[in-house]
């Protein structure tokens, strides 16, 4: 996924843990990274936050199936850590202990502060504190009516990361939803599998709606024979559907967005993983509203995977192809009144298509191939800020042609 990382999550402050070795782990050191998933991963929207999930279970098939959903920080309690050494073996994971109400991780480090929620009066009295760690998990064991909102209306502000144990996906919701803002994260305490399912369907429901890039129609301007050039595929460890596709452009200004090959055509196999994208000079669209050059794509990083509706998700890259072909160029203008050029230059095949904003509902109606593009037809284009530096957009004099 692109994902949106806040600031250092583990805290500085150490605690002694000294029954825990870390050198039964696989990970070795905490990877900051996999605390976080990304709800609405581009969005400046303060609902739109990324939000943590941590899983606490016993049950291995729980374990499982977070894990395949991306979620890889669980809880233990202190005297279960056989069981964390037990399933590191079976995944790479990020344990977090709770012993004393404090959460430490792998490495002995205080991460979070447990606190016990049981009467109204303790309600009233919740909010951020001297020698809190740097997130707050919230427990509410006997609450009928979980209040949410008091909880996030105390920490507003605060700088503290909380979370709020929940036991089913439907309290996770209330508590990621809770006055537009929401908690930080939750931790889902269940032992079923359902729930961890439940709750990645919600995650992504709520991408699908929230998470929009806005793309503009253009219309092509100039279509050129460009003559030979390297240029790259990429394939992905994620099937695309039709319609979807990469954002990609000769300038930063603006990405068209390119199909992939997942049509079925007469001249070669659906390949629904691959977009034949464009020669290596060409931005791509990366995770966090950045770009970077198509040469720069290897296994292992993500891209941003778009459709016909703006819709996005992370795609990881697993392989990239680079080889000499023919190709051709595209410029197009938006209907927007702008004159300023946007420009493509692709493989001159017909397996290479760029998206089409048709609201037809035929898949080949989503697609037109490069071979049969021609002045006056509509693609669908991704106007950004023109200036760069390290594929992030910056305010600056630029001019390219």
């Amino acid at each position: 996924m692109a994902l949106l990382l806040s600031s250092s999550f583990v805290s500085s402050t150490q605690l002694p843990f000294s029954t825990f070795n870390t050198d039964k782990w696989n990970t070795g050191r905490v990877n900051k990274n996999s605390y976080c998933f990304t709800m609405c991963s581009v969005s400046n929207s303060s609902s739109s936050k990324p939000k943590r999930v941590w899983i606490w279970t016993e049950s291995k098939q729980v374990m499982t199936a977070a894990v395949e959903r991306g979620w890889n920080t669980f809880v233990f309690l202190s005297e279960n850590q056989q069981l964390a050494i037990d399933w590191s073996t079976i995944a790479l994971l990020d344990p977090l202990f709770i012993k004393e109400g404090e959460v430490y991780d792998s490495g002995d480090r205080r991460v979070g502060s447990i606190i016990e929620v049981s009467t109204p009066q303790e309600l009233q009295q919740l909010q951020p504190a001297d020698g809190q760690a740097e997130n707050i998990v919230i427990d509410l064991p006997d609450w009928q009516v979980i209040p949410a909102e008091n909880i996030v209306a105390s920490f507003q502000g605060s700088g503290k990361t909380v979370f709020a144990i929940s036991k089913t996906p439907s309290e996770a919701q209330i508590f990621l939803e809770a006055l537009e803002q929401g908690l930080g994260g939750i931790v889902l305490k269940v032992e079923d599998v359902k729930a961890v399912l439940a709750l990645k369907e919600y995650f992504d429901g709520r991408n699908e709606v929230s998470n929009l890039l806005s793309l503009m129609k253009a219309t092509v301007t100039r279509v050129d024979v460009a003559g030979m050039g390297d240029r790259v595929c990429v394939d992905l460890c994620s099937l695309m559907r039709p319609g979807e596709g990469l954002l990609v452009g000769s300038f930063a200004r603006g990405l068209f967005l390119v199909h992939s090959e997942c049509l079925e055509s007469n001249y070669i196999a659906s390949r629904p993983f691959r977009v034949n994208a464009g020669p290596v000079h060409a931005y791509v669209l990366v995770p966090g509203g950045k770009t970077c050059y198509l040469s720069e794509l290897k296994s292992g990083k993500e891209v941003i995977v778009v459709d016909q509706k703006g819709r996005q998700r992370t795609a990881v890259v697993g392989r990239v192809k680079i080889e000499s072909r023919p190709l051709i160029l595209v410029e197009a203008k938006t209907n927007s009144g702008d004159q300023t050029l946007y420009g493509i230059i692709l493989q001159n095949a017909e397996t290479v298509a760029l998206v089409s904003p048709c609201k037809g509902t035929g898949e080949q109606e989503k697609a037109i191939p490069v071979t049969s593009l021609k002045v006056g037809d509509e693609v669908l284009l991704r106007v950004q800020g023109a200036a760069r530096h390290t594929g992030i957009e910056i305010q600056e004099f630029i001019v390219e042609n």
